[in-house]
């Protein structure tokens, strides 16, 4: 079954690949709402959605199911206690959720993307990344990032607060090529040849008594 963090990324997509057909086939009349698809065009889009939800189905199969342990088991830490105080919770699912929206936030912003963020992000975290989206635009810089792999993804810290607003925090340690452009498309940040180690911590927040599944991204570290 997939994770409320895949739903979102899954969302996301679908958003997606709707703007993108809307754009190519344009839309009716003002008195007619809808957008009528092509026997072909549906059938894209149909496939496409299906092998997304395959891919995360599948990541979620991969390797021995998860044991669970009960929760006053003292041998326990104190993370996996909070982690299993969460209705449906996995650790394995939600991280291999989280390496996901790790790199579709990351395409976003390089890219521009406000829509996607304004998905995955909360209103204050999305204002922060918009304001240097704008500024890198008027000052004609681009942003490049060459994604080469994780080397470890964990969550470090989980807590919930007495409103049951549950806080969960993931250390992602990747490999990365990043790389500034300025308007001649000279780089001015970065090397082109240089991978770096990056790590960062990443904080995601879930109203547990919400009608909202969803996980919103509201903190990134270094």
């Amino acid at each position: 079954m997939m994770t409320n963090l895949d739903i979102l990324v899954l969302l996301v997509v679908v958003v997606l690949i709707f703007q993108r057909l809307r754009s190519l086939l344009g839309t009716r009349p003002a008195e007619e709402k809808h957008i009528r698809l092509s026997k072909e065009s549906a059938e894209k889009l149909y496939n496409i959605l299906k092998t997304e939800s395959e891919k995360m189905e599948a990541a979620e199969t991969t390797g021995e199911p998860e044991e669970l342990t009960p929760v006053d088991d003292e041998s326990l830490s104190d993370l996996d206690k909070t982690l299993r105080r969460i209705p449906n919770f996995s650790k394995k699912k939600f991280v291999q959720s989280a390496e996901r929206v790790f790199r579709m936030t990351t395409d976003a912003f390089n890219n521009g993307d406000s829509e996607t963020l304004e998905m995955l992000l909360s209103p204050k975290l999305y204002k922060k990344f918009q304001d240097i989206i704008e500024q890198r635009r008027n000052e004609g810089i681009t942003a490049e990032t060459d994604f080469i792999c994780f080397d470890k993804v964990e969550i470090t810290k989980a807590e919930i607060s007495d409103n049951d607003t549950a806080r969960i925090s993931v250390e992602f340690v990747s490999q990365q090529v990043n790389i500034l452009r300025d308007k001649d498309g000279k780089v001015i940040e970065g090397d082109e040849n240089y991978i770096q180690n990056i790590t960062d911590v990443w904080t995601f927040e879930r109203a547990l008594n919400s009608a909202s599944p969803n996980w919103i991204l509201i903190s990134t570290k270094k």
